[in-house]
């Protein structure tokens, strides 16, 4: 055996490391990416759970066939009895807790049957056999565009299915009505329904779908703040990555690399506590600007800014929330806290944000991610200010109080893992210097 060979053994060790950890760490992160991402949008209809939906019905009922009759009721309990409450969350309340739902954003949409429902109903089955003018009997259907433009359409198509069916069952009840008055008794020949009168009175209902406070110009149908959103978390997470690797630098506790030019100045003698403080008030300059600068492209853009100063101050708030938590996650973790970040804030972020695809059509892990999850939280604030007049009910509360929430729990979890490490002695320095000074 010659004598290299001992001192070549670890050099292959370490380059079959240097191949394996890469691969295994890039190979975990996009299958989880790739469930996360595919799991989010590929099937939002059978994943869809308590799907908000107000019902209210107004109608004071008629005289339909002879006999008192209310068919806002029956459409009422039908829908109740139909529509799967392990997927519609309906709720049955009156026009004006409907409307603070929809004001709100607690509720996607709304279906409002009118208090001269049953009334039209009769008249138009009158028509049926009497010349005169008629007008069909209406509802409406409110969707709710301030929600989110996918919400929309997933409420379109539940009313369109839900109201389709009560359609044909009304139809079908009008048409023996009608039938019964034109033939008052067995066995008696009666008056036979004309074909158009039989194809009006068939589908009776006219459903109309109508936007609840329509979103103006400028808004991107609806995703505007979701990506407004997007920019302060990238703001805070991609800031506390640059933050850190250049604070580590001009520190000397990570080389300076350009192109070819290359430098590593010798280390700074400061604690992992002073350090962290550094980047924490450099972060802290950094906010300010940074949504200023979001809030004048938005003005350049034309966004409509109802409330610019409020979505200011709370997308600063936002970002000194998420980087000061990535800085502390770095410096709990060193590199590995990249992935951490990245996943924290990006991986399960996005998709279970709620900005694209509703909450309540993703699968039910997202909702509980939901709970937790900085780029939610964030969102339910950049939209109630954008989309809602600042209504802390809206989200603005909620997105408040978690950014605070999540503000002290970064302070205070970097505060504790940089003064735990320095008064164990765990000093930044490269490891002959760490080795030579035990």
């Amino acid at each position: 055996m010659t004598t290299d060979e001992p001192a070549d053994r670890p050099v292959r060790h370490l380059r079959l490391r240097g191949w394996i950890a890469p691969i295994a760490v890039v190979t975990l992160l996009m299958a989880l990416l790739a469930t996360m991402y595919l799991a989010y949008v590929v099937n939002p209809t059978k994943n869809l759970h308590d799907f908000p939906v107000a019902l209210v019905n107004q109608d004071d009922g008629d005289v339909l066939g002879d006999k008192p009759a209310n068919v806002g009721n029956q459409i009422t309990e039908a829908l109740v009895a139909n529509l799967p409450s392990d997927k519609i969350d309906l709720h049955v309340v009156g026009f004006a807790e409907a409307q603070r739902q929809l004001r709100q954003g607690h509720a996607y949409g709304a279906i409002v049957i009118p208090s001269d429902f049953t009334k039209r109903l009769a008249i138009l089955g009158a028509a049926g056999v009497v010349p005169g003018a008629v007008e069909q009997p209406v509802i409406t259907v409110h969707t709710n565009p301030r929600a989110g433009s996918f919400a929309t359409a997933v409420m379109q198509r539940i009313a369109d299915e839900a109201l389709s069916r009560v359609d044909e069952t009304v139809g079908k009840q009008l048409i023996d009505t009608v039938h019964a008055k034109l033939q008052p008794s067995p066995g008696t020949p009666g008056t036979e329904l004309a074909g158009a009168s039989q194809l009006m009175l068939a589908h009776p209902i006219q459903v109309v779908v109508a936007p609840y406070r329509p979103l103006p110009d400028g808004t991107g149908q609806g995703l505007s703040a979701f990506f407004y959103t997007l920019l302060v978390l990238l703001a805070g997470f991609t800031g506390a990555m640059t933050i850190h690797s250049m604070t580590d630098s001009a520190l000397g506790f990570a080389p300076t690399e350009y192109g070819p030019w290359y430098v590593h100045y010798p280390s700074a003698p400061i604690s992992r506590f002073r350090t962290l403080l550094l980047k924490w008030a450099i972060l802290a300059v950094t906010a300010p600007i940074v949504s200023a600068l979001f809030l004048g492209v938005a003005t350049l853009l034309d966004v409509p800014l109802d409330h610019p100063l409020a979505l200011f101050l709370y997308c600063v708030l936002a970002i000194m929330a998420v980087g000061v938590t990535a800085l502390s996650v770095l410096a709990a973790f060193g590199t590995a806290g990249l992935l951490v970040n990245l996943i924290l804030f990006i991986v399960l972020g996005l998709p279970s944000s709620g900005g694209t695809v509703p909450i309540e059509a993703t699968p039910e892990y997202f909702a509980w991610l939901a709970t937790f999850e900085p780029m939610h939280q964030v969102f339910l604030g950049v939209r109630s200010i954008l989309y809602f007049n600042a209504n802390g009910a809206a989200g603005l509360y909620r997105g408040t109080g978690m950014a605070v929430l999540g503000l002290a729990i970064g302070l205070l979890g970097g505060a504790v893992v940089t003064r735990f490490y320095d008064r164990k002695g765990l000093q930044r320095k490269p490891a002959v210097a760490a080795q030579s000074g035990r």
